[in-house]
């Protein structure tokens, strides 16, 4: 099987979010499985340092309405995967990799360029497994122009939605620059929709987790494509992200103090907790809970209801709290004043810091995501890897993948919350903390839980293999 991967971000050249992640993980997994699979991406400013080293393969001439625009095309091997890199300096050679007022012109080029690359080379691909916006005209340019053409008269698409918020949205003539006749395809509340498009004719529609594939079908969580997301019912499907567990393993992380695995853990968490503590000047006692937030500081991860709870949560117990994350600026002024309040107990890194995230994964006991919604979340997987305990709302990923602590069975690998409620997010932090200082046995059951889950690469490819083979088949 020969699979193109079309992402606007692929890690480790691009990043702005868990996409870039994907992009560098699946097809590497894929490609592990025995089937052939390339990822296209453009080529953004930050990567030209590195184009002397890429082999050039090509250029086509691609038309966007009147105008005509040179794609340039280079390939590389990145552990083991072929990267394909689109060039065009006016598009793409720019700070930042969206937000400009002709974002419409530079992704439907994109589009354009992934499908004049396989004319370029001349070798068909079984499936081209597009994701999110950016790559949302792709099936539409498939249907309307390429198919006519004898190596793409078989290919499939798969969509893969990572955040239904974003949807590449822009006024209605917009329309023209593709170059062919108005259609509906792509016309949602009378705009130019990139993923209202992809998802009428891309052959089958995926999201990250199976809660997340229920919640967007409702009004809430769909934001207004919740009727197009029901309308390809028969050709769509959840599944869960999974992370490296090459990267993510307590046993060989040269990040922390001590390594361990899910069958010790109690002493080497102590210690790497301690260093931790000591490291980032706060009160040195390990027998008390430490909290952390890592992510972005924006609504959508719940940070309003961090907001109205945490200081009385400081207030009301013993537990140590750090927080790495940046975002809006006034949630990381709540969390400067955190830190400037509760100096022996509260930490706040503003910005993203690898190596302080791995251990604090490490030393914490509970990892805070109340999120407004999530689709998948990889936070949770990896804090459960390092033995620290997930406390979630129940929505997307985060209902998938964390079992709430049951006090009678003792089964669970977290904690969690139903409602958006900012009083049901203190409840729950206020006990998970006072389980962890009582009731150590019970935590110990909890931890070793959390650990034993498979969230691996390798058993999310298993089912991308899966899904290809059903896509293909039809």
């Amino acid at each position: 099987m020969r699979i193109l991967f079309c992402s606007s971000e692929a890690y480790p050249f691009s990043k702005s979010g868990g996409l870039a992640d994907m992009a560098s993980a699946l097809p590497k997994i894929m490609n592990q499985l025995g089937e052939f699979t390339a990822v296209i991406t453009p080529l953004y400013d930050s990567i030209y340092p590195k184009l002397n080293t890429f082999k050039y393969i090509g250029e086509r001439n691609i038309k966007i309405a009147d105008e005509h625009f040179k794609a340039k095309y280079y390939e590389t091997i990145h552990d083991g995967v072929t990267y394909i890199f689109v060039e065009n300096e006016l598009f793409f050679k720019r700070a930042n990799y969206y937000g400009y007022y002709d974002d419409d012109k530079r992704f439907l080029f994109y589009d354009f360029a992934v499908l004049e690359y396989i004319e370029l080379i001349q070798k068909p691909f079984d499936l081209l497994h597009i994701n999110d916006w950016q790559t949302g005209l792709i099936p539409y340019l498939l249907d309307e122009i390429y198919c006519q053409k004898e190596m793409f008269k078989t290919v499939k698409t798969l969509l893969t939605i990572h955040n239904l918020e974003y949807q590449g949205s822009f006024p209605k003539d917009a329309y023209r620059l593709i170059g062919r006749p108005f259609n509906y395809a792509y016309i949602h509340f009378d705009r130019l929709n990139f993923l209202k498009a992809a998802i009428m004719r891309a052959n089958h529609i995926n999201t990250v987790s199976p809660t997340y594939m229920q919640e967007v079908q409702t009004e809430y969580y769909g934001f207004t494509l919740d009727g197009a997301l029901k309308s390809r019912l028969n050709n769509f499907t959840g599944i869960l992200n999974g992370i490296d567990y090459d990267i993510y393993n307590p046993e060989t992380d040269t990040y922390l103090e001590k390594t361990f695995n899910d069958k010790h853990f109690v002493q080497a968490k102590k210690k790497n907790k301690f260093a931790l503590l000591q490291k980032l000047n706060l009160e040195l006692s390990t027998d008390t809970a430490l909290v952390a937030y890592i992510g972005r500081l924006a609504k959508q991860k719940g940070i309003d209801l961090m907001m109205t709870t945490l200081e009385e949560a400081i207030a009301e117990s013993t537990a140590k709290f750090v927080f790495i994350g940046s975002g809006d600026l006034h949630y990381e002024n709540f969390l400067r004043y955190l830190q400037d309040k509760y100096r022996n107990r509260v930490y706040t890194f503003i910005g993203f810091n690898n190596a302080l995230a791995h251990q604090l994964y490490a030393s914490a006991d509970l990892l805070l995501m109340p999120s407004q919604f999530e689709p998948c979340g990889l936070g949770q997987l990896i804090a459960m890897r390092y033995g620290c305990l997930p406390l979630v709302r129940e929505t997307g990923g985060l209902k998938d993948t964390v079992m709430p602590y049951n006090k009678y069975t003792k089964e669970g690998n977290g904690f969690s919350f139903a409602n958006y409620n900012a009083h049901e997010l203190k409840q729950v932090l206020l006990d998970a903390i006072l389980l962890y200082t009582n009731n150590p046995s019970d935590w110990r059951l909890l931890v070793q839980s959390a650990m034993s889950q498979n969230h691996s690469l390798e058993h999310m490819g298993e089912a991308y293999l899966q899904l290809y083979h059903q896509i293909l088949n039809k």
